[in-house]
Order: structure tokens, then sequence, then C-alpha cells
């Protein structure tokens, strides 16, 4: 592994400066440094340009890499799950967002992208979901796919949905809610955890089904199978649209009668491990330290 793509927000000071020491410490190990266009004159003011450093357009970046570190918290490394997946490149989080429970590295185990270059380290593969919404004939609107989760609200007014849930064309149930989460293993930790799903270990094949404050004293998380075909309808009166949002950024018009269907895409997220631990290890790390 020898071409690292870096990916943050260069337009911040602090992201900028830890995105130069990252890009120092991979030169020194005889790396090649790949940098987005657009940051360019962004890093000569800050005088911190390198003759080696490549220099390609965004559209190209991902695929040139063989490894995409990306600095910044959990939705820098969902925004760049969704382009370096259909790919296959493996990315490299350092934390430098709040909780960064994805992330591999802090910003001062920098010693560490050492392992990276010399090949030590395994690649934690995630579970995606293919995402559809159709309309009431049955065609197509968009599509999209997840590493975390897809979310079926009212947007940004808090006001109770009517929405039933299929499971392979059969009817599971209908809900009276303030939304509906569908998330993989990796979104447990989520959106998901904080409506009272469940915490699933990333590597278990399901899907998770959690309602949004349910006017219901018997709705419950549901756990589905990853081959399972989940599909959600919009069956609000009093609402004319809804809203479907996916990882938290790309957003999509639900109208009456519109079904979302989510199913297991047919790639995955590949997330480099450096450290020792397992899962839970690493829940317990990162919750605790943000209490």
């Amino acid at each position: 592994m020898n071409k690292f793509a870096i990916i943050t927000n260069f337009n911040i000071y602090d992201k900028a400066g830890a995105a130069m020491r990252v890009a120092e410490e991979l030169l020194s190990l005889g790396a090649e440094v790949l940098i987005s266009s657009v940051n360019k004159d962004r890093i000569f003011r800050m005088h911190k340009n390198r003759r080696e450093y490549v220099y390609l357009p965004p559209e190209e970046i991902y695929a040139a890499a063989d490894c995409v570190v990306v600095l910044g918290g959990d939705g820098s490394l969902l925004d760049a799950a969704r382009r370096a997946s259909p790919l296959g490149k493996p990315l490299l989080g350092i934390n430098m967002g709040h909780l960064g429970y994805m992330s591999e590295l802090e910003i001062n185990e920098l010693s560490l992208l050492s392992k990276v270059v010399a090949g030590e380290y395994e690649i934690d593969e995630r579970s995606m979901l293919s995402i559809g919404v159709y309309t009431q004939a049955g065609a197509k609107k968009s599509e999209s796919f997840a590493l975390n989760d897809a979310v079926i609200s009212n947007g940004s007014v808090a006001r109770i949905v009517d929405i039933e849930l299929y499971e392979g064309g059969e009817l599971v149930s209908c809900y009276r809610a303030d939304g509906m989460i569908v998330a993989t293993p990796t979104g447990s930790t989520a959106y998901s955890m904080s409506a009272g799903g469940p915490i699933t270990d990333p590597h278990l094949p399901c899907f998770l089904v959690t309602p949004v404050c349910p006017h219901s004293l018997t709705a419950r998380p549901l756990l589905f199978r990853d081959d399972a075909v989940i599909e959600i309808k919009n069956i609000c009166q009093r609402e004319k649209m809804l809203y479907l949002t996916v990882d938290g950024r790309n957003n999509f018009e639900i109208y009456r009668g519109d079904t979302v269907r989510v199913t297991r895409a047919n790639m995955v997220t590949r997330l480099i491990r450096i450290r020792q631990g397992g899962f839970y290890n690493r829940l317990q790390h990162k919750m605790h330290a943000h209490i």
C-alpha cells in the first residue's frame, strides 16, 4: 500500500493543519500523497506545499488511491464511504470529531501510520444498505446506499407520521411515530441506539428497524436477516410528503403512496484496523470517553 489520498475539510484550520501533518508523516515513510486539486490554493496559502504532493481532480482521487485517509468525525467517514466503497478502497479514519466511533486513530497517534504503510493491519468489512424509492405505480424514483442508516421522518417538523412496514411483501405492522430507522449493525450505535434500538455486533448479518417515538405501547425495535426485503410505505393522510435521509446527509422526498425499499447492498465498506481488541472493547472505550 503506497498511494494515500488525504480527505478532510481544508477550510477548517485545525483539520487542514492536521492533514498536512499526516501528509508529512506519510512522505517520511516513503508513501505517495494524493490531495484533491480543489485544495491546492489553500495548501499554498498555508506555505505547506511539497513538490512530492500529487494533486488530482476530486472525481479521480478515490480511484487512484490504495487507501483513503479521512480526518474528521463519523460524518466525514460516512461521506467518504459512499465514494470509496463502490471502488473497493479501504478507509483509515483519524478522529477529529466528537466521538469518532468508526475512526481507528486519534490525531496524536500518527506514528502508527507506519503500520499501514508496512501492511501491518486488518480489513474490517461492514455491510451496507441499498435504498430505493418507488412510486405507488412501482416506478423507481431514486436510489442510494448507506453504511449507517436510512431514516423516514417528517423532516424539520416534529409531527407524528403514519407508515406501514413490510418484509418480503408481507405486512409486518402499521406505525404512528415520529419516524422509522432502518440501520445496519454498524449504524446500531448511531441514531438507532438513541431511539432505543439494540446495540448489534457489526458483523452480524442483519438489519435493525427502529421506530422513533412510536405512539404505541407495543411498538418495539425489530431485527431482520440481511437477505430480507424491507419496505416502508407512506400512508399519511395529513402530510402530503415525508423525507428519507440517508446516512444523515442525502435527502429524498417521499410522497403519499411512495415506498422506500431497503435491501443489503452488493458492496461493503472496508475499514483499516491496526489496534488489537474487538467490537466491545472499542464500544466501551469510545462510549465511556464521551460520557
